[in-house]
Protein backbone atom coordinates (compact mmCIF):
# COMPACT_ATOMS: atom_id res chain seq x y z
CA UNK A 1 0.00 0.00 0.00
CA UNK A 2 2.53 2.26 -0.86
CA UNK A 3 0.01 4.79 -2.85
CA UNK A 4 -1.88 4.93 -0.07
CA UNK A 5 0.60 5.39 3.14
CA UNK A 6 2.77 7.67 0.91
CA UNK A 7 0.11 10.26 0.52
CA UNK A 8 -1.53 9.78 3.83
CA UNK A 9 -0.69 9.29 7.47
CA UNK A 10 -1.82 5.61 8.54
CA UNK A 11 -1.65 5.17 12.37
CA UNK A 12 -3.85 4.12 15.09
CA UNK A 13 -5.78 6.60 17.29
CA UNK A 14 -4.26 7.18 20.96
CA UNK A 15 -7.51 7.97 22.04
CA UNK A 16 -11.34 7.47 21.23
CA UNK A 17 -11.50 11.44 20.89
CA UNK A 18 -12.52 13.80 21.29
CA UNK A 19 -12.21 15.85 18.09
CA UNK A 20 -12.35 19.29 17.86
CA UNK A 21 -15.13 20.35 15.50
CA UNK A 22 -13.68 23.70 14.52
CA UNK A 23 -10.50 22.87 13.35
CA UNK A 24 -10.83 21.67 9.75
CA UNK A 25 -7.68 19.55 9.91
CA UNK A 26 -8.82 17.08 13.16
CA UNK A 27 -8.38 14.28 11.91
CA UNK A 28 -11.41 11.82 11.37
CA UNK A 29 -11.21 8.02 11.69
CA UNK A 30 -13.62 5.62 9.76
CA UNK A 31 -13.71 1.64 10.20
CA UNK A 32 -14.31 -0.27 7.12
CA UNK A 33 -13.98 -3.45 9.12
CA UNK A 34 -16.11 -2.51 11.85
CA UNK A 35 -18.64 -0.34 10.32
CA UNK A 36 -20.69 -1.27 6.73
CA UNK A 37 -21.31 2.26 6.22
CA UNK A 38 -17.77 3.05 6.28
CA UNK A 39 -16.99 0.75 3.86
CA UNK A 40 -19.54 1.79 1.86
CA UNK A 41 -17.78 5.14 2.29
CA UNK A 42 -14.41 4.01 1.26
CA UNK A 43 -15.64 2.47 -1.61
CA UNK A 44 -18.02 5.47 -2.99
CA UNK A 45 -14.21 7.21 -2.35
CA UNK A 46 -12.45 4.53 -4.20
CA UNK A 47 -14.51 5.04 -7.52
CA UNK A 48 -13.86 8.66 -7.24
CA UNK A 49 -9.82 9.32 -6.31
CA UNK A 50 -7.10 9.01 -8.47
CA UNK A 51 -6.56 5.31 -10.70
CA UNK A 52 -3.35 3.91 -8.23
CA UNK A 53 -4.96 5.32 -5.07
CA UNK A 54 -7.86 3.92 -6.28
CA UNK A 55 -6.37 0.39 -6.99
CA UNK A 56 -4.80 0.24 -3.58
CA UNK A 57 -7.82 0.83 -1.60
CA UNK A 58 -9.80 -1.83 -3.60
CA UNK A 59 -7.25 -4.47 -2.64
CA UNK A 60 -7.67 -3.22 0.45
CA UNK A 61 -11.56 -3.05 0.61
CA UNK A 62 -10.98 -7.17 -1.08
CA UNK A 63 -8.68 -7.94 2.19
CA UNK A 64 -11.65 -6.58 4.46
CA UNK A 65 -14.75 -8.16 2.96
CA UNK A 66 -12.52 -11.26 2.74
CA UNK A 67 -12.15 -11.39 6.25
CA UNK A 68 -14.75 -11.97 9.26
CA UNK A 69 -17.55 -9.20 9.72
CA UNK A 70 -16.31 -7.55 12.85
CA UNK A 71 -19.13 -5.34 14.10
CA UNK A 72 -18.36 -2.05 16.60
CA UNK A 73 -21.75 -0.60 18.31
CA UNK A 74 -21.95 2.21 15.83
CA UNK A 75 -20.99 -0.83 13.14
CA UNK A 76 -23.60 -2.94 14.62
CA UNK A 77 -26.52 -0.34 14.71
CA UNK A 78 -25.74 0.97 11.16
CA UNK A 79 -26.00 -2.82 10.16
CA UNK A 80 -29.49 -3.10 11.06
CA UNK A 81 -30.39 0.38 9.26
CA UNK A 82 -28.48 -0.93 5.78
CA UNK A 83 -30.51 -4.50 6.23
CA UNK A 84 -33.72 -2.53 6.72
CA UNK A 85 -33.14 -0.19 4.15
CA UNK A 86 -32.73 -3.11 1.48
CA UNK A 87 -35.52 -5.46 2.24
CA UNK A 88 -38.26 -4.46 -0.46
CA UNK A 89 -41.44 -2.92 0.82
CA UNK A 90 -44.62 -4.46 0.45
CA UNK A 91 -46.54 -2.26 -2.30
CA UNK A 92 -49.94 -0.80 -1.60
CA UNK A 93 -52.60 -2.57 -3.70
CA UNK A 94 -53.12 0.03 -6.55
CA UNK A 95 -56.93 1.75 -7.01
CA UNK A 96 -59.20 0.73 -9.68
CA UNK A 97 -58.47 3.38 -12.11
CA UNK A 98 -62.00 5.48 -12.77
CA UNK A 99 -63.61 5.07 -16.09
CA UNK A 100 -62.04 7.45 -18.62
CA UNK A 101 -64.41 9.74 -21.13
CA UNK A 102 -63.83 7.34 -23.93
CA UNK A 103 -64.99 4.54 -22.21
CA UNK A 104 -68.63 6.42 -21.45
CA UNK A 105 -71.60 4.45 -23.15
CA UNK A 106 -73.36 7.73 -24.46
CA UNK A 107 -71.87 11.08 -25.63
CA UNK A 108 -72.25 14.31 -23.71
CA UNK A 109 -74.31 15.88 -27.01
CA UNK A 110 -76.23 12.74 -26.45
CA UNK A 111 -77.21 13.38 -23.19
CA UNK A 112 -77.91 16.81 -23.39
CA UNK A 113 -80.42 15.93 -26.20
CA UNK A 114 -82.63 13.28 -23.98
CA UNK A 115 -83.11 15.80 -21.49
Amino acid sequence: MPELTRRYIVMTMATEGPFDMKDPDAPFVLKPWKDPAALRALEAYRAHCYPELGEELAAWIDTITAGPAVRGGVGSRNAQHIEAKAKPRSRPRARPKPATKAARKTSRKARKRSR
